[in-house]
This record gives structure tokens, C-alpha cells and sequence, in this order.
């Protein structure tokens, strides 16, 4: 669920202008979704995401309040991101109801920060989401501020800062198929399971299908998030109910 002053929205590889708006209330989709049996719930602020200082010192942001309300339904656990760039925004979203903080640009600017956030908060409570773009050679590179700035740190190299710190759930999207229905980069979560096999991988971008979902937990990934294809019910319940715990 994508959040955008108080809407329902998803965007089109990261473009704050190529954005389609949704008629879903938040609180019914959540309903929705918990009734179709899913026992976790990702929501991103991406007005959070876009001007993050709005959030640093414990500032209040325009998606709060909708989030603490999905929160105190205490039907879903909510792993919820964007613009959480310090301990106090972090212990903010974690007071406000969430079970699982999603932390972004940090991870790559603010390094040693987080790592200690991994030891305040404890490693269950956090979520490393790294947003790649994948460069001439192949090599997926870390894109921070809501997509916004492109860095030249390797996705490899970005979970290897945080080994030795305890992570243990790292959510990684490829930005060229987010929100395009294209279908996921099988290859590159097989890559990342192959690389760090204890972590436990959520697989992000392009999901389309049942078939897409088979595709990644056959490569190892231990979640995957969907945005379009759930919100435009293009995969029936009955193929959805494998992947539902609660199902």
C-alpha cells in the first residue's frame, strides 16, 4: 500500500509524475486484505520517502495518522517505510503501531547510524530496503531518497555493511519493474539468496501473476510485495491462497 496524502497511488518505476491513483480507502483495503488471508501488510510513505526532513527529529508527517489507525485495527502486521532517516523517526513509526520500520536511504548515507539501530531496535523490527537499478555490466546499484538520487554502491556491498550488525530481513526492489507488471528479476533475488543465504530476502518489482510468486519462492525469496497487481485483482484469491498463511 503506497501512500501519497492520504491516498491510495502506485508510480511507475519511482516517477512522483507518472502516478495512478487508486479509489481504495486505506483502512478497507487492509479489511481486504487480511480477509483474503495475508497476516502482514507493507505500506510506504512516499511523501515520507520524497521530503524525508519532515520526519527527522520525530516530526510529524501527513501519512501518520492513517498509519496509526491501520495499526490499531491489530489485524495485520504493518512493515512500513519512507523517509525514516533517523532513530527518532524510526522509534516514532515503531510507537505508532508498526511491527517492522523499513529503512532506505540510511542504509546507504548514514552507515554506522543504522547499525546501531539495529542493536537499539533489534534486528526483527527492521527492514534494510535497498532500490536498485541494474548498470551496464549487471551489477544492481542502490538508488536513496524515494528513487531520486542514483549512488554508485553495489547492492552486495550494501548488505555486507550490515552483516556482522544482526540484519536479518532486507526488502530489495528493482526500479525498472516497480509498478510496470513486467515481471519480477527472478534472477537477481536467486543472485542475493546465493550471496546471503540466512537473510531472509523480500522480492520487490514487477509481480504480475501466481506464476511470478512461484517463480521467486522457487529462487529463495521469503516474501514478496505487491502493489499494482493486488490493488487491480489481477491475481484471482483462489491462486493467491498458497502464499497466504492465514489463507
Amino acid at each position: 500500500m503506497d501512500l501519497r496524502a492520504g491516498r491510495c497511488v502506485r508510480l511507475l518505476q519511482g516517477d512522483f509524475n507518472a502516478e495512478t491513483r487508486y479509489d481504495a480507502d486505506p483502512r478497507a483495503l487492509l479489511g481486504k486484505y487480511r480477509n483474503l488471508g495475508a497476516d502482514w501488510l507493507h505500506v510506504v510513505d512516499l511523501d515520507g520517502a520524497r521530503d524525508g526532513g519532515r520526519r527527522t527529529g520525530g516530526g510529524r508527517a501527513g501519512n501518520d495518522s492513517i498509519i496509526a489507525e491501520l495499526a490499531a485495527e491489530k489485524t495485520l502486521n504493518l512493515q512500513v517505510g519512507g523517509g525514516l532517516r533517523d532513530a527518532a523517526a524510526v522509534a516514532r513509526m515503531l510507537d505508532l503501531g508498526a511491527a517492522r520500520a523499513v529503512i532506505g536511504s540510511a542504509a546507504i548515507t548514514h552507515v554506522e547510524e543504522v547499525r546501531v539501530w539495529l542493536g537499539r531496535f533489534g534486528p526483527e523490527h527492521l527492514t534494510q530496503a535497498f532500490d536498485v537499478r541494474l548498470d551496464r555490466s549487471g551489477v544492481p546499484r542502490v538508488t536513496t531518497h524515494g528513487w531520486q538520487e542514483q549512488s554508485q554502491v553495489s547492492l552486495w556491498d550494501a548488505v555486507a555493511n550490515f552483516a556482522a550488525a544482526g540484519v536479518m530481513h532486507v526488502l530489495c526492489t528493482d526500479v525498472s519493474r516497480d509498478g510496470a507488471l513486467s515481471g519480477p528479476n527472478v534472477g537477481l533475488y536467486r543472485n542475493a539468496v546465493r550471496r546471503y543465504p540466512r537473510l531472509q530476502w523480500q522480492a520487490s518489482g514487477g509481480i504480475r501473476a501466481s506464476g511470478d510468486l512461484h517463480a521467486l519462492a522457487d529462487a529463495g525469496a521469503a516474501a514478496a510485495i505487491s502493489g499494482r497487481a493486488l490493488l487491480e485483482e489481477l491475481i484471482p484469491a483462489q491462486e493467491l491462497r498458497a502464499f497466504l498463511p492465514n489463507a
